[in-house]
Order: structure tokens, then C-alpha cells, then sequence
């Protein structure tokens, strides 16, 4: 079985974000760098069937070189190969179509990826990956299994869980609870060493065709400094309720 999954290069959650000076772009410097978590639980998953079933662990990445070490640690922590696809992506579409056209010609059997990138949280390129190669799809899946040419998984949805059987090939996006959190691999030094041989492919994008641009960024308000109101005067409560924060 071969598996290739989708893993996008983050800032890690305790950076500072910033924009550029005229607000046209995100401000990379002094940022950095991690696996996006939900492709991390998803890549776990991929290295627990490679160990049980064999499977074989491509990992594929849309970015210009500055990615390599993240797309290094994915290999350090269990994946077979990786393949860059030298390409800054400016929007979902143009990220999924690399993905599709790299599956395409790979012969996969399974695309897993999470279900979002923390940075835009779009929640679109899996399911774009999987109209693009008109595979069958589940979304937020918490739980996988594979027998034969089957794959069982289980999504969270209100009020329970859903069971959904697919035929593979198929496109599976996790979130947490794909894996126990406790089991997430960290990179220990014989990992990181053989990373630095295992095989790192760089292709050119097929395209460079963009759906949407980006105009401009704003920094979220900074927040308002808080006003103690004695428990005593609960008028002064309701009118700030109502005039200032406006929630009532």
C-alpha cells in the first residue's frame, strides 16, 4: 500500500504575527516553522500502517525551500520519501491542484492529510484534492482502519459519531483523535540522522493558475482594558452591558 500525506509548513502557535508595512502580505521574519498539527496526527496514523501493514509513507509539501526542514522532520519521523513542490501558494486551489497532480502520476492508495492548516484555516484543499482526482472523501475523520482495498473511518458529527466504509484509492482528512495524542512520535536521533538521507524530491507546479488573491491583512484590535464594576451597583453593570460591549 502506498500512502502520500499532505503536510503544510505553520508558524508555531506562540509566534508573534505581523504583516508587512503596507499589509499586502504576512510578515515571515523571526517565524517559526512547524508541521501543522492536524497533518501530524494524520502522518502518525500513515506510520502506524506502514509499521502494521507495510505501507509505504510519501509525504508531499507545496512551498518554496524554506519548508525543507519541516518536510525533514516529517521524514524524521517516520515517512519513506518526500516531494516539494517548488511553488509559494497563494491560495487553496493552487496548493490542491499541485497535490492532485503529483497523486495522480503516483499511483496512491491513500491520501491522508488534516482537515485544515491552523495558519488559514480554509478546511478546502482536501476536499478540492479529492474532486480534482474523483476519489471518494471523508472529512474530519477521528478514527481509521484499513483491510484490503477498504477503508473504515470514523467522523464526528452532532450528537455522535459516523462509521463510513470507502474503496480505495480515497482521500481521508483527520483531526485529533485520528491518533491518542500520547502516541504522536517525536524525532528522536536515529530518526533525524536517517532523514538526512532519505530521498527529497523537488518538482515544478503544473500550473499557475490562481482562483483567489489576497488583498490586504489586518491585525486583530487589541483588546480593551478591563473595567471593574463593584457588585453593589449593577446599574452601571447593565449600561456598560448594553452601551459599550453591546452584548445585551
Amino acid at each position: 500500500m502506498k500512502i502520500l500525506v499532505c503536510i503544510s509548513s505553520v508558524p508555531d502557535t506562540t509566534s508573534k504575527i505581523n504583516f508587512t508595512a503596507d499589509k499586502s502580505a504576512f510578515d515571515k521574519n523571526g517565524i517559526q516553522w512547524v508541521i501543522n498539527p492536524l497533518d501530524e496526527f494524520a502522518l502518525t496514523k500513515a506510520v502506524k500502517l506502514q509499521e502494521s501493514q507495510g505501507a509505504t509513507v510519501t509525504v508531499i509539501n507545496v512551498g518554496d525551500a524554506a519548508t525543507e526542514p519541516v518536510i525533514r522532520k516529517a521524514l524524521a519521523i517516520g515517512a519513506n520519501d518526500a516531494v516539494r513542490v517548488n511553488l509559494d501558494p497563494k491560495d487553496s486551489y493552487s496548493t490542491a491542484k499541485e497535490i492532485a497532480a503529483v497523486a495522480q502520476n503516483g499511483g496512491y492508495d491513500l491520501i491522508l492529510c488534516g482537515k485544515e492548516s491552523i495558519d488559514y484555516n480554509g478546511g478546502s484543499v482536501p476536499g478540492m484534492v479529492a474532486q480534482l482526482l474523483n476519489q471518494p472523501f471523508v472529512n474530519a475523520s477521528v478514527g481509521l482502519d484499513v483491510s484490503g482495498s477498504e477503508a473504515t473511518a470514523i467522523r464526528e458529527i452532532e450528537g455522535g459519531k459516523e462509521t463510513i466504509s470507502v474503496k480505495l484509492p480515497a482521500i481521508i482528512a483527520g483531526q485529533k483523535g485520528l491518533v491518542d495524542e500520547k502516541d504522536l512520535i517525536i524525532p528522536n536521533m536515529r530518526g533525524i540522522m536517517s532523514a538526512r538521507t532519505k530521498p527529497l524530491q523537488v518538482v515544478e507546479p503544473s500550473s499557475s493558475e490562481v482562483k483567489v488573491q489576497g488583498v490586504s491583512y489586518d491585525s486583530v484590535p487589541p483588546r480593551a482594558a478591563v473595567k471593574m464594576v463593584s457588585p453593589d451597583n449593577l446599574d452601571e453593570l447593565v449600561r456598560l452591558l448594553h452601551e459599550e460591549a453591546k452584548v445585551i
